[in-house]
């Protein structure tokens, strides 16, 4: 595994960024994030204060970036439960 670190993903805060990266390492790929520390005391994101860089080893960037295609794609989507649909289209 290579050292050099590659980001892949600019998150908008720290809630999106968790997100991402606990994706990201349910798929095998570790994540370090790189970004202001006032992400931490303040919730939102202003003119690039508070966005959290996603960097993965630069070996595994490329899968990484796939992953990120896909789930953009609404591939990972979880669908309803069987059988919601069932009871609203009976009223």
């Amino acid at each position: 595994m290579s050292n050099d670190m590659i980001t892949v993903f600019v998150a908008a805060g720290e809630t999106e960024a968790q997100q991402v990266r606990s994706f990201l390492e349910a798929n095998g790929i570790p994540v370090l994030e790189r970004g202001e520390a006032l992400r931490f005391t303040h919730g939102f994101t202003m003119d690039g204060l508070g966005q959290v860089e996603l960097q993965v080893p630069e070996d595994m960037a490329e899968r990484a970036r796939q992953l990120l295609e896909r789930a953009d794609g609404g591939e990972f989507r979880l669908d309803e439960e069987p059988g919601e649909d069932d009871d609203a289209s009976s009223t």
